[in-house]
């Protein structure tokens, strides 16, 4: 069946080329589109077989031509001058085709997940949105919007929003990247260079799906993932995938404390939960006393039970809970949802309905992202029959039951998370393009994997310059914000790990990191300060391929010395370098037991001397280490200092031995 449809397919394209006379240009090639300057760009398409394919320029007299394949494939290159236009390109097999309004620049990438595709204005919005709408008239910066696809196989074609290039106005550019905007905008404010941008991301993705299968295979911890990417139907997956979380949700049933032969002892009204901690309701655990934490939480809570709605039936309204509840009255089950959105509207019955105390406990599972309750303001109450309301906000105690760290849940084959789908569909169709470079803002969905995404990371830069052919392809990306509660004690922290290995990426020549951890919004994963984000992109792009002067990074960590009591750290890019208000603040120092406490710090110069009382034999030293630090160190171009660690201890170590 599959060489039949191949058939079919290939048979369909002929007559549409016999149909047509026109040649067929790729998906990249549009009115208004931006080529790389003084190179040899790349203009490719179809014809039918054996055709020649003329193309001619306005700002060259010569004439290239190639000849179609026996696929139908042909591709000229075209050397381009220095920046300018407009110009047109013409394309013909005999029947002509114009590309007008076209002009040549600086072509950038611009790639990721949900921070780099936030809008201007749309699903978010950024800071100032309307005057930054109101001021978005260029002409000269040119919009290619990548529409949301998966593969399993490299494609030839992408499907673009809009139906080709762009010239940016606020209509183009409210659903455009604010990210890629405001880098390509500071660029051309300051270069007068037009700029073109090919924007392809994707919100909540994972740094393999946008590696080639090249790359992918050679990475063993990625084989099983690539292996079921590639060989398993839709309907095999959804079988797997069945049989996976059957047995995972035994495995969790066996780890969670909560549940003993199948009885929920948790809920037990007369369990002694004294030693459980206390978290206000409502509010996601995350954003509160779990940050980071997937998986079972078991919460409890106490009232007393009026005597007017003794034998009555009573209404438990605890809004949303993400993702799934199980939900007990006095230990036994009430209801059970499991969508993490539906509200949770549970009637206790009458006969369970008595005197005295009601020990209120729900088991709370969480695949992802928020867990906890999520119930608007007001929300939370349980209501008699005779109308009387107790809220049910405030504290309640919890107890972690299971963390899928330890035990992740298994994922769906199907979707953009999956080795090379975005690859092959947003990326490789853009691999003969002609660019400058890339920009790209990406690393939370893998931040629970930071040790491997050090060889991630790495590992898609090297693949894409392999596959643009570009050895001394500019890559440049952004460290993750901060983000999440703020803790008053150092530890563990999986974005701070995936910030450093984000930093250790730097590693690759031609590269740059644009540090991010002061535009972060503790409650909001998608910080709209995305201005600032874009302009600390273009600092580096314009230092390092612009000839521009300016400062484009912030204090960063170059060595280490002990000095008895205190520990002396010495920072590149340190003129001027000082707290920005008040005390230097977001230091922790630690001694061999990797116990690590608040330190007092001093700038001296380039350097910083770090100390503790608490510490009298130091030997390791971190700084902004937490998934929302508080810290201060910025250098006199107003740039941040980049999180570090001066220690090599094993990630999520942190104090445990």
């Amino acid at each position: 069946m599959k060489i039949l449809r191949a058939l079919f397919l290939t048979a369909l394209v002929a007559t549409s080329l016999r149909a047509d006379a026109k040649v067929i240009l790729s998906s990249a090639f549009s009115d208004n589109m931006v080529l790389q300057q003084k190179t040899k760009a790349a203009i490719w398409g179809k014809a039918q077989p054996g055709k020649t394919v003329s193309v001619t320029t306005t700002w060259s007299t010569k004439k290239y031509s190639a000849v179609a394949g026996a696929d139908g494939k042909w591709k000229v290159m075209l050397a381009t001058p220095s920046y300018g236009g407009p110009y047109d390109i013409t394309v013909s097999d005999g029947d002509a085709i114009t590309l007008k309004n076209v002009l040549i620049g600086e072509v950038w990438v611009a790639s990721g997940q949900s921070n780099m595709e936030f809008p201007v204005s749309g699903w978010s919005q950024v800071v100032n949105y309307q005057q930054e709408l109101a001021d978005a008239n260029y002409p000269n910066i040119r919009l290619l919007q990548v529409e949301h696809v998966t593969s399993t196989e490299p494609l030839e074609d992408a499907k673009i929003t809009g139906g080709g290039w762009l010239a940016c106005t606020p209509q183009s550019v409210a659903q455009f990247s604010a990210v890629a905007y405001f880098f390509a905008r500071d660029i051309y404010k300051k270069t007068g260079i037009p700029i073109g941008v090919i924007y392809s991301s994707w919100g909540g993705t994972i740094v393999e799906a946008w590696t080639s299968e090249g790359t992918v295979k050679q990475l063993p911890d990625l084989a099983k993932a690539y292996d079921k990417m590639k060989t398993l139907s839709k309907e095999q997956s959804l079988a797997l995938y069945n049989t996976e979380a059957a047995t995972w949700q035994v495995a969790i049933a066996a780890k969670d404390g909560g549940y003993q032969n199948g009885v929920a002892v948790w809920a037990a009204p007369t369990l002694d939960a004294t030693n459980w901690k206390t978290i206000q309701a409502p509010g996601s655990w995350e954003s509160t006393t779990l940050p980071d934490f997937d998986g079972i939480v078991w919460l409890r809570r106490k009232i007393a039970i009026p005597e007017s709605w003794v034998g009555k039936p009573v209404q438990l309204s605890l809004g949303a809970i993400d993702d799934n509840d199980v939900t007990f009255i006095n230990g036994e089950k009430i209801g059970e949802t499991n969508f993490y959105a539906a509200p949770r509207n549970y009637v206790i019955p009458a006969d369970k309905v008595k005197a005295g105390e009601m020990v209120i406990a729900i088991r709370v599972l969480d695949s992802g992202g928020d867990g906890g309750f999520m119930a608007k303001k007001g929300v939370m109450a349980i209501q008699g029959a005779d109308g009387q309301r107790i809220s049910l906000e405030g504290p309640w105690q919890y107890k972690a039951a299971v963390d899928f760290k330890d035990l992740p849940a298994p994922v769906l084959n199907d979707g953009p998370n999956r080795p090379s789908v975005l690859y092959n569909a947003m990326i490789n169709p853009f691999i003969q393009y002609a660019v400058k470079g890339a920009i790209w803002y990406q690393g939370e969905s893998n931040a629970n994997r930071a040790q491997q995404y050090k060889e991630l990371f790495p590992a898609l830069i090297n693949d894409w310059r392999r596959d643009w052919n570009n050895p001394k392809m500019a890559f440049y990306f952004v460290q993750l914000a901060n983000f999440m509660p703020v803790s008053p004690q150092p530890v563990a922290s999986a974005w701070a790990e995936l910030r450093d290995a984000q930093a250790a990426t730097l590693a690759l020549p031609y590269t740059g990191m644009a540090v991010a951890i002061d535009v972060g919004e503790a409650l909001d994963i998608h910080p709209k300060n995305k201005q600032e984000v874009g302009r600390r992109l273009s600092l580096i792009a314009l230092a390092k391929n612009y000839g521009q002067a300016e400062a484009y990074e912030g204090p960063v960590y170059k060595s280490f010395k002990i000095n008895g009591d205190d520990i002396d750290i010495q920072f590149k890019n340190a003129d001027g370098m000082k707290a920005k208000d008040g005390a230097l603040t977001g230091f922790a120092i630690a001694g061999a037991d990797q116990k690590f406490y608040w330190a007092d710090a001093v700038v001296n110069g380039d350097k910083v001397t770090v100390s503790s009382p608490n510490v009298k034999n130091p030997v390791a030293v971190r700084y902004a280490w937490a998934n929302n630090p508080v810290c201060n160190l910025y250098n006199a171009a107003g740039l941040p200092a980049s999180p570090f660690r001066t220690d090599s201890w094993q990630y999520s170590t942190f104090g445990k031995k």
